[in-house]
């Protein structure tokens, strides 16, 4: 058994305490102030050169941020529950990202890898069936839910640290580890892209658990992502008795509704598939009241740029024509985006190989065609391939409880072992690397 699986079996007690310290206490986007001060307070233990808050997200660039009042509370109640205060002040206000550098001082390329680390806004299950709870480390803040496997994530990328600093000396070139705030809603890769993280970057990848696929099967260039948007829009009309002069009133809800149905009656695109989704319409405030407000909160998807862009901008057009037949405002707010990817098939190649080399790992593909979704580490991917480098995104299977944005989420905590050392070997067994 060679020297890394050895070191990273001495180091799973340890990656599950992280993972289960972070499921515990589970922090939701843009929120990840307790979770970020101890990644930083880890990675600088081990003498990597961090880049913190504002240095690694840009401020315009970020999307679906909370408002400032839920902002101060969570970071007081990150502090409350053991956040290391000295990393605070670099992350409060929102700009819960990180990047962690090791510059081995030879020449070599710059490889970077991305985890993330919020969880959903969703309530686990309390009760003795689902594995956290009865093991004492389900979520102990309300609404907030790792139910995707991002504390997984997150430990992958601790575990990641420790292996190439232990095995420094066999490394050239530099190795760049991305700790993305904000994945779920598309909302985080976008601003860390803007604030340059990716630019020096020419090999990338991202990394997933579970995604259906089964334990002991690596799927080495996942690329069923579709582009996305996503925006809030919200109608202002004039409130009127409903009864006495409706006529005074401009309503806002009979603007939404018709928002709504023109939406889902945008026309597919010849050139690949798309969706639309009107997730939630909020309005008025009593029966024989003209409606003065609604609320919607919208998703297209493409299965490329073109095509969401197209979806998009029809979109745009239904949401525009409804304001103006019933004569109400209208403001559109952007809180999401991602691109489509394609991974750089030689790199594809080369995780493979490596991959099929750990133990645990029973089979590794290229790639598989499943249900599509959407994932903001492409805005990553296409910086670094726009540029000349090579991309992918990575899923290690790994058995569930429940699916994914479940309260009764779990996986299997040995998948980590299986994704760090794969990830260590991508690093350490380079042609130009010594490798161990």
């Amino acid at each position: 058994m060679e020297p890394i699986a050895d070191y990273l079996r001495s180091l799973a007690p340890q990656m599950q305490a992280w993972r289960r310290d972070f499921h515990h206490y589970a922090e939701s986007g843009w929120l990840e102030f307790r979770t970020a001060s101890h990644v930083a307070e880890i990675l600088h233990g081990l003498g990597y050169q961090l880049a913190l808050g504002r240095d690694v997200v840009n401020a315009q660039a970020r999307m679906g941020l909370p408002d400032e009042a839920t902002l101060a509370r969570e970071e007081a109640r990150a502090r409350e529950q053991g956040a290391v205060e000295r990393w605070l002040p670099a992350f409060s206000g929102g700009f819960t990202g990180l990047v962690a550098t090791l510059a081995t001082g030879r020449p070599g390329p710059v490889i970077a890898f991305r985890v993330d680390m919020d969880a959903l806004d969703l309530d686990e299950r309390l009760d003795e069936s689902h594995r956290p709870f009865r093991e004492g480390f389900a979520s102990c803040n309300p609404g907030m839910m790792h139910a995707c496997g991002h504390d997984g994530h997150t430990t992958i990328g601790l575990a990641l640290a420790h292996v190439l600093k232990k095995y420094e000396a066999q490394l050239n070139g530099t190795i760049k580890l991305i700790f993305q705030p904000a994945e779920e809603g598309t909302r985080g890769a976008r601003a860390m892209v803007a604030a340059g993280v990716l630019d020096d970057v020419d090999y990338f990848t991202a990394v997933h658990i579970g995604t259906g696929v089964p334990a002991g099967t690596v799927v080495c260039g996942s690329d069923n992502f579709m582009a996305t948007t996503k925006f809030d829009v919200r109608f202002t009309g004039v409130a009127s008795h409903a009864g006495g002069k409706p006529e005074q009133g401009r309503n806002a809800l009979l603007a939404a509704a018709q928002a709504a149905i023109g939406l889902h009656a945008i026309s597919p695109h010849s050139e690949g598939a798309s969706r639309v989704n009107v997730g939630l319409l909020q309005a008025g405030s009593g029966r024989n009241v003209v409606p003065a407000s609604a609320t919607m909160k919208v998703e297209t998807r493409g299965e490329t740029e073109a095509v969401n862009e197209y979806v998009f901008e029809r979109a745009k057009a239904v949401i525009e024509g409804a304001a103006a037949m019933h004569g109400v405002e209208l403001e559109m707010r952007m809180m999401g985006a991602a691109t489509s990817s394609r991974p750089t098939p030689e790199w594809v190649q080369f995780i493979r190989e490596q991959a099929l080399q750990c133990a645990g790992v029973k089979e590794a593909v290229e790639t598989v065609k499943g249900p599509a979704g959407s994932e903001d580490a492409t805005l990553m991917m296409a910086q670094v391939q726009a540029r000349g480098g090579k991309a992918s995104y990575v899923v290690f299977g790994t058995e569930l409880s429940a699916g994914h944005h479940n309260e009764r989420f779990d996986f299997g905590e040995q998948v980590m072992t299986v994704a760090a050392m794969t990830l260590s070997r991508l690093a350490l067994h380079f042609p130009w690397q010594r490798g161990v």
